[in-house]
């Protein structure tokens, strides 16, 4: 990952091809895509408690993944990372803005397979979050915002920098919430009994 300013520029195009439409639209179009599929799946468009503040840090409540900020609204931060830094190795083949657009229908997806009923149960089952029932469509909004605004600053800084990021941030949730990206795709991918078991002490 390197400064932006060092990747290659496409040629100018002219003529009937170069009607491309602007990046930010793209974005606009998959972020409505996946709130109307969210939508169809039955989540809420914010959370049924009758609380309208725009954060939650309690991730042991119904109030979890329900308003706009978490505490897993920052691994999701960390995901547009790991986004910029897998297609880096693509920006030759693949012009910024299609790289960019290619995280988020990533993003997007997994906030739609987050939400269907295989993976909530999941979720309930091998995880720490006994009373997760989905996100709010508004949550998932902001993840998805959280995400892309990730790849923005690992598109400005240098690798290490952003590396840096991503261990003070997996570092800083494992103190206060016992939980992290990683811990995160364990227990989904391969339970651990041990690791529930701290995360529950």
């Amino acid at each position: 990952m390197q400064d932006s300013r060092s990747e290659p520029q496409p040629e100018p195009r002219s003529g009937p091809t170069s009607w491309a439409r602007p990046v930010w639209l793209d974005l606009t179009l998959i972020a409505t895509a996946m709130v109307t599929t969210l939508w169809l799946l039955g989540q809420p468009p914010w959370c049924q408690c009758g609380s309208y503040r725009p954060w939650s840090w309690e991730i042991y409540s119904r109030h979890n993944s329900q308003h706009l900020i978490d505490p897993y609204t920052f691994t999701h931060v960390l995901h547009g990372i790991l986004f910029f830094a897998a297609l880096w190795p693509l920006r030759r083949r693949m012009p910024a803005g299609v790289r960019l657009k290619t995280a988020a229908v990533v993003e997007a997806a997994w906030e739609i397979l987050e939400n269907t009923p295989m993976i909530i149960e999941r979720y309930r089952e091998a995880t720490i979050s006994l009373d997760y029932y989905g996100d709010s469509i508004a949550n998932s909004v902001f993840d998805l915002l959280a995400c892309l605004a990730g790849y923005a600053i690992a598109s400005r800084l240098k690798w290490y920098y952003s590396a840096a990021i991503l261990i003070v941030v997996e570092v800083a949730l494992l103190a206060t919430i016992r939980d992290s990206l990683l811990l995160n795709i364990i227990m989904l991918v391969w339970p651990s009994d041990a690791i529930l078991q701290w995360q529950s002490g």
